[in-house]
């Protein structure tokens, strides 16, 4: 869950790449970068941060270029080291810059194939150095000078990338003086949109995860970036398209809809919002069918993404609707904090109980989703410590009992609160009285109606059926002891000494 940006513009891209970056902020606290291109000389700068961190005056005007690629990162797998830190760069051919959000499942294949018969140099262990690798290869082997390479061989080039390359992924990558290239995975799971906007001076535009990205700059969306299909803008202006897989087939992930992106965003033409009110609504229907004689008092939601779904199911059920916690907006999302230690912490730092909305009721607490538990835990044990009668927990979205491997870093299957459990128990591990999950088909039904088109979503962590038909047992095994707190702990403390070839603030 990274958010990626490019823009080619009439003008200097630094501060756009900047507003974009903070409009997707939410996708990744845990780094940020930026390179821009001026002629033929990159400028880079990126670290660990938020966006107000990594970037001051004095980088913003190192960052000249009329095109540029910017990035926020979490950490899918590994730790939190400024190397993995993005854009990534290659010098050959031409000097490439990539920035990624996803994950290959193929990942230690094409490092192994990277390194032994394309005789390439991989210094950290993302899978974004990777996959910048695949494609400086897939160029390399079209064997012309800058001057003469031309559209269709970059398009070539990334059709040569979907045939070595497996699992979910949306990039942007600029060719040095040539042009900023958007490309997708065959089965559209990770996000990407692009848009344009007409200036005195020309047309330009942009590639972004989101539109509220695309729509905040002033840009208007053409539409999301179909799955296999990659798009390049030349340094003059010049938009190209072209279907590069064989076998495209449509699956988004759904996590978007109910968690990741911001409900302000349209993903896929359906609109995160209008989906998450949909939940809501399937979620209060659900209750009546299997619970027509609850003792609700109040619903509240668990901020800020629960709110959408509450809203709608509290009307539906004729129940009063109250805000119960406020948010300390300067606390990051706890989903995507490493360590369960700091997560557990940052529930109490990030959420404060108003003790009058849940003194001597009955509660129900409505969320977009329980992961691990641990935030739901804290926020029930928070109502009963402001004198709720009865707590009761509702879930926008279906039991989480399986890993994702496509870009979004849930627990190992052991950390997953509702691995391995009933309901019943689930309900009782995190202290609530009783608790409601979302149907899968209602779920589905929810995001579909936004965009009948789709016919298929990737829903692995609920159902454990991966789209990509190449998850087996042992892959989760290894993805396990990767992902872990503990495995997490070690590759921070490993990276301290990790030989940092990121040309992080200076020009390449």
């Amino acid at each position: 869950m990274c958010g990626i940006t490019g823009i080619v513009a009439k003008s200097n891209v630094n501060q756009a790449i900047y507003d974009s970056l903070t409009m997707q902020q939410h996708r990744g606290q845990d780094a940020a970068g930026m390179v821009t291109c001026d002629g033929r000389r990159l400028y880079l700068r990126k670290n660990n941060g938020m966006v107000r961190d990594v970037f001051h005056t004095r980088h913003m005007l190192n960052l000249k270029g009329r095109m540029g690629i910017g990035h926020v990162r979490y950490p899918t797998a590994g730790c939190s080291s400024s190397a993995e830190a993005q854009p990534f760069y290659v010098n050959s051919p031409y000097g490439i810059t990539l920035a990624h959000n996803g994950n290959l499942t193929n990942g230690e294949e094409l490092a192994h194939d990277l390194m032994s018969a394309d005789l390439r140099h991989l210094n950290t262990g993302s899978d974004s150095e990777i996959l910048l690798n695949i494609l400086a290869h897939e160029l390399q082997g079209v064997g012309k000078s800058r001057e003469a390479l031309s559209v269709a061989d970059i398009f070539r080039a990334v059709a040569g990338l979907h045939k070595r390359c497996r699992g979910g992924y949306a990039a942007v990558a600029m060719i040095t003086g040539v042009g900023i290239l958007g490309f997708r995975d065959p089965f559209g799971i990770r996000p990407v949109i692009f848009g344009e906007k007409l200036t005195d001076r020309g047309r330009e535009y942009m590639i972004a995860s989101e539109s509220v990205a695309i729509n905040a700059l002033g840009f208007d969306v053409i539409r999301d970036i179909e799955p296999g299909e990659a798009v390049f803008i030349s340094a003059e202006g010049e938009l190209h398209t072209q279907q590069c897989a064989d076998k495209p087939v449509y699956a988004p992930c759904i996590f978007e809809q109910v968690y990741l992106a911001r409900p302000d965003s349209i993903i896929d033409d359906i609109s995160v919002y209008k989906a998450r009110l949909r939940m809501g609504e399937s979620l209060a229907k659900k209750i009546q069918r299997t619970w027509p004689e609850h003792d609700i008092d109040v619903v509240i939601p668990i901020p800020d993404t629960g709110r959408t779904s509450a809203l709608p199911l509290a009307y539906e059920l004729g129940i009063k609707y109250r805000e119960g916690f406020i948010k300390n907006r300067y606390i990051p999302r706890t989903f995507i904090m490493p360590g369960q230690n700091v997560r557990k912490k940052s529930v109490r730092q990030k959420l404060n109980a108003i003790e009058l909305e849940l003194k001597d009721k009955n509660v129900l607490l409505v969320d977009d989703s329980i992961v691990r538990g641990t935030t739901s835990g804290e926020i029930v044990q928070m109502a009963r410590e402001s004198g709720a009668n009865k707590v009761y927990f509702a879930s926008a979205a279906p039991p989480v009992r399986f890993p994702n491997v496509y870009g979004i870093d849930m627990p190992t299957v052991e950390e997953l609160i509702a691995h391995g459990r009933s309901e019943e128990e689930i309900a009782q591990a995190i202290g609530a009285d009783r608790l409601i999950y979302q149907d899968l088909d209602d779920l589905i039904e929810a995001a579909r109606a936004g965009n009948p088109n789709i016919t298929q979503f990737d829903t692995s962590c609920f159902t454990g059926d991966y789209v990509t038909g190449d998850i087996s047992s042992d892959y989760l095994d290894r993805v396990s002891s990767a992902r872990n707190d503990a495995a997490k702990h070690a590759h921070e403390t490993e990276d301290e000494s990790l030989i940092d070839l990121s040309i992080s603030d200076r020009s390449v």
